[in-house]
């Protein structure tokens, strides 16, 4: 596949706006401090991978300078938190050679393992079933280029890896507004089975022998703030695999109460500050 042609010269708008993605799939993976043998994921999408994911769309070489993408700023929503999979790995060598160890000779060779060594353990983590609500915002006419590459990208998308590919649609279209707003009004993105068994266990919560659908449900949101009180070191820098390079953004931590898009909501019992069916303070842990 050949990446997206530049778009014709013409006058540009530069009024912002934000680009919603459903980042959801069997198996994602977002890590900000794996190495070696043991890779672990963050409970949500990093901007590292984010920012990833739209390069690639937009046909990016990973030698290519990121130039606009790191003026884009990332807010996610947890909306559906899913369940965390250590996946158990053993790598030997084929041929059944001892493995390499870290250590490089002279010559920049790695030197095999003493005493020999032919199989490593290696452990790596996902999140499974699991949905989040990305939200980009920048230059409107950056992000429509960019909206247009994650509906027909240049090459595979990927939620943290390779082998972790996303379900469609991924991308929900421009929105006008600010982050929290724009995060705050947009439909529950959970999966189908996820909203019924939720609304299964606000009946039984209600003492009803039926499911009740409520109109809103709080989930937890990270918002990329220069007056955040949390600081992430996940924003790319590079992703030239010789100099790759990140910095730390500020971030703010809360809770939105949002749209569960029920075709016919049951507000009465559910509107109240005693809303059972509202905040719940194990959402980030999947319980």
């Amino acid at each position: 596949m050949t990446p997206h042609p530049a778009p014709p010269p013409g006058p540009q708008d530069n009024s912002q706006a934000v680009l919603l993605l459903r980042l959801a799939g069997p198996l994602q993976s977002w890590g900000s401090r794996s190495a070696f043998n043991r890779r672990e994921t963050n409970g949500e999408p990093t901007k590292s991978g984010v920012i990833g994911l739209l390069a690639v769309a937009a046909g990016h070489a990973r030698q290519e300078p990121l130039d606009e993408l790191l003026l884009l700023r990332l807010g996610i929503r947890v909306d559906q938190p899913g369940t965390l999979l250590r996946d158990y790995h053993t790598v030997s060598d084929y041929r059944g050679r001892p493995l390499p160890q870290a250590g490089v000779s002279a010559k920049g060779l790695q030197k095999p393992t003493s005493p020999a060594k032919h199989t490593h353990v290696t452990t790596r983590y996902y999140l499974q079933d699991a949905v989040f609500l990305a939200a980009v915002t920048g230059p409107r006419d950056l992000l429509h280029t960019l909206d247009e590459a994650v509906r027909a990208p240049a090459f595979p998308l990927a939620l943290g890896r390779r082998s972790c590919p996303p379900t469609q649609p991924l991308s929900r279209g421009l929105r006008e507004g600010n982050l929290e707003d724009v995060l705050r009004e947009e439909p529950w993105q959970a999966s189908r089975r996820a909203r019924e068994q939720y609304a299964a266990q606000c009946g039984r919560e209600h003492g009803l022998d039926r499911p009740l659908y409520p109109a809103r449900i709080d989930r937890s949101v990270t918002i990329e703030d220069l007056q955040g009180d949390d600081v992430l070191h996940d924003s790319p820098m590079s992703f030239d695999p010789y100099a790759r390079s990140f910095t730390s953004r500020r971030v703010r931590h809360g809770w939105l109460r949002i749209p569960t898009g029920f075709p016919q909501p049951d507000t009465t019992a559910t509107d109240g500050q005693d809303d059972a069916a509202g905040h719940d303070p194990f959402a980030l842990l999947g319980w």
